[in-house]
């Protein structure tokens, strides 16, 4: 697994221009990421809202539409067939949209009912998906190919038959996760898939996710949320964003049992728990406010709001080092311990 990348992030950067009176501001949503994902992770993006975790999605995918902007660094795909595609180097969206997206890598948005158009029935959906790469499919197959995945994911065969807005919340996030998958890409990216379902659901959504990977239709997935609990649950690895930047990555149980970087150990101590040790200590908080990244504070995004800050944080930004096998951070307390 881990010989095979199948996703790789170069320090990408990518600004929202923002316009003030006749002042034109940069927002740094995402500032400098560098990330690999394997064949056969599910890796979780984890961070506050506002931390640029869906914005990275788009980079991901080059979905770029102003004020958005690409600004610089480099992500690569590498297809099961060896290939590698340079997706940054692409000269237009319509190439990106026409060269990999759906085939070789798809995106679930936040919002399932918006993710399909509420008009048009799953099975023209279906058509439309597999006629973007394969321009010689009929409606009678892809209806085929449609029940196929739908029944994979526990969703009857009428599914096709109906407009998205006949199913339920939990019918409706299947739905758009068998649709993303028709092409089998090896990389899905889920953008907060469980944020509006009730628990039930939720592991529902979670399961499905598994069986897509288990089956072979991706290979790897990236699940975007706020919820590290969620996370959790499925993840195999973990990345931590903050105000830009990713500061921790990790193997789940070493991320969830051992954080290294005082922001990851804030998010975790700030989620409820259910056992007994957990309510005994109760629930923190993370003091202060994420950093206005038009304006980020110098050295160590982190600082103003870290219990453990020294001066060198609010002077240089720390380097993002492996501390130990599997294990990157970008904190000044783990600075030296690269290699160990």
């Amino acid at each position: 697994m881990a010989n095979e990348p199948r996703l790789i992030l170069k320090d990408v950067r990518a600004y929202y221009r923002q316009l003030k009176g006749t002042t034109e501001y940069q927002v740094k949503a995402v500032d400098g990421v560098s990330l690999e994902v394997y064949k056969g992770d599910i890796v979780g993006l984890v961070g506050e809202s506002g931390c640029g975790k869906s914005t990275l999605a788009k980079v991901m995918m080059m979905n770029i539409v102003p004020p958005l902007e690409y600004i610089g660094g480099e992500v690569e795909l590498v297809s099961r067939d060896g290939r590698k595609f340079r997706i940054t180097q692409f000269k237009s969206k319509d190439e990106v949209k026409s060269t990999i997206w759906g085939k070789h890598i798809a995106y679930v948005p936040q919002d399932a009912l918006n993710a399909l158009m509420p008009t048009i029935k799953i099975k023209k959906i279906a058509y439309d998906v597999l006629r973007s790469h394969k321009k010689d499919v009929t409606m009678s197959r892809a209806v085929e190919i449609a029940k196929e995945r739908l029944k994979e994911l526990d969703l009857p065969d009428y599914v096709v038959d109906l407009y998205p807005f006949q199913l339920s919340g939990g019918m409706r996030q299947r739905a758009v996760l068998a649709m993303a998958t028709l092409l089998s890409p090896e990389v899905l990216v889920v953008d907060e898939p469980t944020s509006a379902l009730d628990v039930t659901t939720q592991k529902i959504v979670l399961k499905s996710l598994l069986q897509l990977r288990k089956l072979g239709f991706v290979d790897s997935i990236i699940f975007i949320t706020h919820d590290i609990s969620t996370v959790r649950q499925i993840a195999n690895r973990i990345a931590v964003m903050y105000a830009g930047k990713i500061v921790e990555v990790g193997d789940t149980d070493s991320i969830i049992w051992e954080p290294l970087h005082p922001y990851t150990d804030g998010l975790i101590k700030s989620v409820a728990s259910i056992e007994p040790e957990g309510r005994e200590k109760g629930i923190s908080y993370i003091p202060g406010q994420p950093p206005n990244l038009i304006d980020p504070p110098k050295g160590c995004r982190f600082h103003p709001r870290c219990p453990y800050a020294m001066d060198v944080c609010g002077e240089k930004e720390p380097a993002f080092v492996e501390v130990k096998p599997g294990r990157q951070v970008a904190c000044w307390l783990h600075q030296g311990r690269g290699g160990q």
